[in-house]
């Protein structure tokens, strides 16, 4: 039986590392969708496979997803951009396709950093956190401290604040959170996990260059302590499937919880190259499909660079107005 795949967000690292991954099965049609008919990923896959769909924070988004999983026979839509998970928390039963995503209660705990550091405590080291209101501002704070926004991803809104004077001159906002600086190393682990808290891999990854926010070189790194913090954290937050966890060491050593990305990752491909091919095994887990019940990793590195598709000009999905 053919297996048909959507894959989303198809101009991103992780759209392509998703589709990329999907290709290699002989028993999955891969199909790709993006808001920009630019976006690269597209042109991984044939004409015929090719779908241009909204911005995932458009009202018409998930009609437009559910329009494309009845007229292309869907069994799966593999969504990979964060603003394209929360269009779909508490809408995804309006899809007549599987989405191969967390659940809506833990995208709700991953995608809020103060709900989901109140779930990993007591499971895993978290930072002091409070919010930005009269009393987590009172706090007894060692300075540095940092202060994000609850919801959204990467640095966006991320400030560091040096001293007391500066917190206190900030707008009282309970969407935002003031947190504990952690110094230490930051990494990034992928977490593939099971049902029931199962967890079927975990791997570190070590972002060894980095530009405009985006890996460009890296290694995976085999380290109990940040394997078995990830799996408490993605267990902690009711994660079944994959995310990707940021750790940061604090001031003693111990890592402890940034935040969950309850997505694929943008280096997907040196998680798959390491021995873990996680966009596959988290297909058939949100199918019914067996998996296994561990998959092992190994240490490996990469380097990356960009890479040409090139195409006659009558190929390109043109979006109106563009």
């Amino acid at each position: 039986m053919t297996i048909r795949v959507l894959v989303t967000g198809a101009g991103g690292p992780a759209g392509v590392a998703v589709i990329r991954s999907l290709l290699r099965r002989p028993d999955v049609e891969v199909l790709a969708a993006d808001m920009d008919g630019w976006a690269s990923g597209l042109y991984l896959v044939s004409a015929e496979r090719r779908r241009l769909v909204p911005a995932g924070a458009s009202a018409g988004f998930v009609e437009a997803l559910a329009a494309i999983a009845r007229d292309d026979r869907l069994d799966a839509i593999v969504p990979t951009v964060d603003v394209e998970l929360l269009s779909l928390a508490g809408s995804r039963s309006r899809v007549p396709a599987t989405i191969v995503a967390a659940s809506d209660e833990a995208l709700a705990t991953s995608l809020d950093k103060w709900m989901l550091v109140q779930a990993c405590e007591g499971a895993a080291p978290v930072p002091r956190t409070r919010l930005l209101d009269a009393d987590g501002v009172a706090a007894d704070w060692d300075f540095p401290v940092i202060v994000k926004p609850r919801r959204g991803a990467g640095s966006r809104g991320v400030a560091r604040i040096d001293d007391r004077a500066a917190l206190e001159a900030l707008e009282l906002d309970d969407g935002i959170v003031v947190q504990q600086f952690l110094p230490g190393d930051e990494y990034s682990v992928d977490v593939l996990m099971g049902q029931e808290g199962r967890a079927i891999a975990a791997v570190p990854r070590l972002r060894a260059r980095v530009d405009s926010g985006v890996a460009i070189a890296g290694r995976t790194v085999h380290d109990d302590e940040l394997e078995a913090t990830a799996v408490a954290c993605a267990r902690a937050a009711g994660i079944v499937g994959v995310a990707n966890v940021q750790l940061r060491r604090d001031g003693e050593g111990v890592a402890a919880l940034l935040e969950i990305n309850p997505r694929f990752s943008g280096a997907m491909p040196l998680t798959i190259a390491s021995g873990v091919d996680m966009p596959s095994i988290a297909l058939d887990l949100a199918l019914g499909i067996p998996t296994p019940a561990a998959v092992p990793f190994r240490e490996i590195a990469n380097v990356r660079h960009l890479e040409d598709v090139f195409l006659d000009p009558s190929e390109i999905l043109e979006v109106d107005g563009a």
